[in-house]
């Protein structure tokens, strides 16, 4: 089975990629696949996120796992592209090289892609230029001012512990 994947570059100006890919090869080939399709080298570290439709982060599948052992994380060469995306709209988000955030939504377009007589993988569509740096990030957070604090939340923490000013 043949999956048509497409995978667009989080930025402001449309850069898109469609890609052909075997829906048993790794996730680690489709890595690769992306990577290519988008210039890149390929050499530096990425992952894989599980996601949902309203583009939720959830789980990581690395190219390496670089954890301490206690948290193990599957890696993209040990997981199929059709084991983390059985299903059509069926999403991932990508990112790639952690120094600079580029990052990718990915979703599976076409479960029965009828394309029989190309080399797999293989780019179909390309929309748009990549930026030679990736854009920045921006990260949404809610306001914690310090005014915030309410003055009884302070007396109540001087009272259970007592007061520590300097005489």
């Amino acid at each position: 089975m043949v999956y048509k994947i497409r995978v667009i570059l989080n930025t402001e100006e449309d850069v898109i990629r469609d890609i052909a890919i075997d829906a048993t090869s790794s996730l680690e080939d489709l890595h690769n696949a992306i990577t290519n399709s988008f210039g890149f080298s390929g050499e530096e570290m990425a992952s894989f996120y599980r996601s949902d439709e309203t583009w939720m982060q959830g789980e990581e599948h690395p190219l390496f796992d670089m954890g301490d052992g206690l948290d193990v994380k599957i890696q993209m060469s040990d997981l199929s592209v059709d084991n983390v995306m059985p299903n059509e709209n069926d999403k991932m988000i990508y990112v790639y090289d952690f120094f600079n955030m580029w990052s990718f939504y990915v979703e599976l377009i076409d479960a029965n892609f009828d394309q029989e007589s190309i080399e797999l993988p293989n780019l179909l569509f390309s929309l748009g230029i990549v930026p030679s740096n990736a854009p920045e990030l921006q990260f949404e957070t809610e306001d914690l001012s310090v005014d915030d604090f309410e003055e009884d939340q302070h007396e109540e923490f001087d009272d259970e512990f007592g007061d520590f000013s300097h005489n």
